[in-house]
């Protein structure tokens, strides 16, 4: 089931759908930080924790479509072992982008969880500004940065992996 993609390369659904999810999360997320300028915090907020909820969902059907179903990106990359899509200098090349995003793909979610936790146990009910507010600004830039390279390296490997 889901053992091929959407958007018209030789890929799995779930993707397909990171890859589209990694798209859409940065216009959100730029959406949900104006929130915040415009005094909408609790926006802000459900945007954070919908977003945060979404993304840990999608993330966790395809790392278990990734390792259980397909047995590695590998497998993914090269069905068919009689004629390798990725072979050589291609193959090195698409493991060491897939290395740089992984650095952003695993530091995000850590970055992002204790900006959510320290926000959520600090910051009022409703949200607004307070003694927190500053570090919550530095955390969640430091996220947002995180996120949008976790974004950009994840489509430089769907491009070198799958698409030229």
């Amino acid at each position: 089931m889901w053992k091929h993609g959407f958007l018209g390369y030789d890929t799995s659904f779930m993707l397909d759908v990171v890859v589209t999810a990694l798209v859409l999360v940065v216009p959100v997320i730029v959406f949900s930080i104006l929130q915040v300028k415009r005094g909408q915090y609790l926006l802000h907020q459900r945007l954070q924790l919908g977003l945060a909820i979404v993304l840990l969902l999608a993330v966790g059907a395809f790392e278990f479509d990734m390792q259980w179903v397909h047995g590695g990106w590998e497998n993914v990359v090269n069905k068919d072992p009689e004629n390798p899509r990725l072979t050589g200098e291609a193959f090195t090349q698409a493991r060491t982008v897939l290395y740089v995003h992984l650095i952003f793909a695993v530091s995000t979610p850590v970055l992002w969880a204790t900006t959510i936790a320290l926000a959520l146990r600090r910051m009022p009910t409703p949200p607004a500004p307070c003694a927190h507010s500053p570090l919550h600004r530095k955390l969640g830039w430091a996220s947002t940065i995180d996120l949008v390279l976790t974004s950009v390296t994840g489509l430089a490997f769907y491009y070198v992996a799958f698409m030229r």
